[in-house]
Parts: structure tokens; C-alpha cells; sequence
């Protein structure tokens, strides 16, 4: 990897492609890959990551939202997209792009076949969404015969597939709260599929659910997060390789005294003497606040630098006085070793929240 000249995200194509080879490895050969880069691709680049994907055949993408979705047909994806929030103001966007929404109540369905009657669509691939426990979108299970009913008096949609989201995949605890959803969403698919008279896709599960629960993989499974390199457990985290790993430098060092203060606020005074590194990177790129006051922290040659003091917009400061280092030196925020879930657990959050917080104005630099 080259050093780092400035603070840029690197995105490790191989690591991706190794993660995504594992997680392909858990499925039966006929079970369906959906690859989730919303959101950038959990912070990376979507653009790249979705064509590289394609270039391994990926079956699905999905996508939060119509304007992620255009931006992908716009960098060349040629395979389905599915949009697992859309609004209705964006329908005509979404049609011209091809792109397949999921309709998870009355309201949306009635608009979208509505809109897709009206613009004399035949059979277009609409997904249904259950909600079997996550209760955050989706049908409820005694909604199936009105839902088929609205379905059969329209020839302008056809259902591609029904699927719910696992609530605690990841938490073993709650095995039993999963078995319950996985169970209610075979109902739900049992009779759905006997009233429409054919079969759509079935998927459930996302990463975790791809590692903890291979009975619930139906048709297809969507993965996010194990794509980009977390298995949200220690066991799993060993078979995947996080993709992302943010750099940058020291641009200043300081020989702070004793009494002195570091950053606003005067949020850190220091009890002696003692080294900081300025680092031009802030919580505009993503390092948020929380992470100050010695909470987060960076490598530097390999050691641990906490950051002091309130991080600014742009800049924060760490503690070097135990390190050996010069300005420009190279500085590791997160990546393979020094991972953004061990960061992210400094702040009391989730690796998610901080990958997807990383700034667009960081560089993003892709190594193939």
C-alpha cells in the first residue's frame, strides 16, 4: 500500500472479493448474492464497488434510496436494483432507470401501481416487504389477501419477491426471537405464494443471518457489512477482511507543558510535559466528537496515539509523547489491524455508524 501523502480511504478490491468468495462459500450453489452498497457502500465508493461486484457476478444490488440507485445505472450496473426505501415523489426516476422498489405498505403500493398503471407498465418487478419483527418497515401477515387481491386486479406489477430483515442475527441470545421471525416469514410466504399462483424470490437474511442461520437462506441473501469486512462477531470477524482503511499524516508537533491546553475549550490541560500530533482530519470527514477526550484513537508506527482535546472540524490532536515520529509521518485512523469496529467501540457505536460517516470529501483511493 502507498504511503499516505494526505488523509485518503483506501479500498482494498482484494479484500473484497475474498470476503465476498467466504460469504458465497456458506450458500448452496443456486441460492441467489444480493450485495448491499447503500449508502456509498457503507462509506467506501458505491460506484466501484458495485461494478467490481458485477464483474463477479453478483446477482441483486440493493440500495436505500432512487438517487443511489440512478448513480449506479449511470456508472454501468447492469443487474437488478432493488430500492428498499422509496418515495413516491421519485417514481418517474425510478422507472426510467429500471430500477425495482420494495412497497412495504397500503399507502405505497396503492401509489406505485397506481403510477405504474398509468404509465401502462406490464409486469413490472416489485418487491414486497414483511415485517415479522424488526418493526421498522413492512406488511403485517394478516395484510397477505388484500395485498394479493390489489396485486391480481393489475396487470402493471409483477411480485419479484417477498422478504423480511432479521431483527438480532448477530445476537445468539436471541436465537429464539430470529427461529420465531424465520418461522412467521415461511408462513407468510406459504400463503402469499398459494393465492398469487407463482413462486417470487424468498430472502431473509443479511450477513449475520448468511453465517448464523443457513435455514433461513431461501432463495437469496443480501449481505452489507460481511462484505466490507465485518462478521459482527470475533469468530466470524476472522474469515473477513475489512476492505477500508483511512489514512493521513501528521501535520504539526507540539511540545506541550505542563498547565497548558490543547484544542477548544481548553478541553484537555496537560498534568506535565508532553509531545501532540496535529492530524488534518475531523469531524467534517466523519471523526466525530465523541471520539475526543481520549476515547478514540490512531497508529502511528504501529502504536497506539489517543486523541486529547475536542476534535475540531477539520483537525484533531493525540497524545505522541512515547512515540517516535516526525511530521509527515503516516498515520492509520482505521484498517486491517487497527479496525473501525474497535474504534467505533471507543465511542460506545457501531463499526456502520463510522464507516458510512466517512466524508466524501476524503479521497478515496482504490487498490487493485
Amino acid at each position: 500500500m502507498p504511503k499516505a501523502q494526505e488523509t485518503v480511504l483506501e479500498i482494498d478490491l482484494k479484500a473484497l472479493k475474498q470476503n465476498f468468495e467466504h460469504l458465497k462459500s456458506k450458500l448452496q450453489p443456486n441460492t441467489k448474492f444480493l450485495a448491499v452498497v447503500k449508502a456509498f457502500a457503507y462509506g467506501s465508493d458505491a460506484c466501484e464497488i458495485a461494478n467490481y461486484l458485477q464483474g463477479l457476478n453478483a446477482d441483486y444490488f440493493a440500495v436505500a434510496y432512487i438517487k443511489e440507485g440512478i448513480t449506479l445505472r449511470k456508472a454501468g450496473i447492469t443487474k437488478p436494483i432493488l430500492v428498499l426505501h422509496p418515495q413516491s415523489v421519485n417514481f418517474k426516476a425510478l422507472l426510467d432507470y429500471n430500477l425495482e422498489p420494495s412497497l412495504y405498505n397500503t399507502k405505497i403500493l396503492n401509489e406505485f401501481i397506481g403510477f405504474a398503471s398509468a404509465e401502462k407498465q406490464t409486469n413490472y418487478p416489485i418487491h414486497i416487504k414483511f415485517n415479522t419483527g424488526l418493526n421498522r418497515l413492512g406488511f403485517s401477515e394478516h395484510e397477505v389477501n388484500s395485498i394479493v387481491i390489489k396485486v391480481k386486479e393489475t396487470v402493471a406489477v409483477h411480485v419479484t419477491s417477498l422478504f423480511s430483515h432479521l431483527a438480532a442475527s448477530e445476537d445468539l441470545n436471541e436465537k429464539e426471537f430470529s427461529l420465531n421471525q424465520i418461522q412467521t416469514f415461511k408462513t407468510i410466504a406459504e400463503g402469499f405464494t398459494n393465492k398469487i399462483g407463482y413462486q417470487p424470490i424468498l430472502h431473509m437474511c443479511n450477513t449475520s443471518g448468511i453465517l448464523n442461520y443457513p435455514e433461513a437462506h431461501f432463495d437469496m441473501v443480501r449481505s452489507g457489512i460481511g462484505l466490507y469486512g465485518f462478521g459482527n462477531s470475533v469468530k466470524e470477524n476472522q474469515h473477513l477482511t475489512p476492505i477500508a482503511t483511512l489514512k493521513t499524516i501528521i501535520s504539526q508537533i507540539h511540545t506541550i507543558n505542563k498547565g497548558d491546553s490543547v484544542g477548544y475549550n481548553r478541553a484537555y490541560k496537560s498534568e506535565g510535559v508532553l509531545k501532540t500530533a496535529t492530524l488534518p482530519i475531523g469531524h467534517a470527514d466523519g471523526i466525530g466528537r465523541p471520539y475526543g477526550n481520549g476515547k478514540g484513537f490512531v497508529s502511528i508506527n504501529g502504536q497506539k496515539a489517543p486523541i486529547i482535546g475536542n476534535v475540531c472540524m477539520d483537525m484533531i490532536m493525540v497524545n505522541i509523547t512515547n512515540i517516535e515520529c516526525n511530521e509527515g509521518d503516516e498515520v492509520i485512523v482505521f484498517g486491517k489491524h487497527a479496525t473501525a469496529e474497535n474504534l467505533a467501540a471507543s465511542a460506545s457505536t457501531i463499526s456502520y455508524e463510522l464507516i458510512t460517516s466517512i466524508s466524501q470529501r476524503v479521497k478515496r483511493l482504490i487498490i487493485n
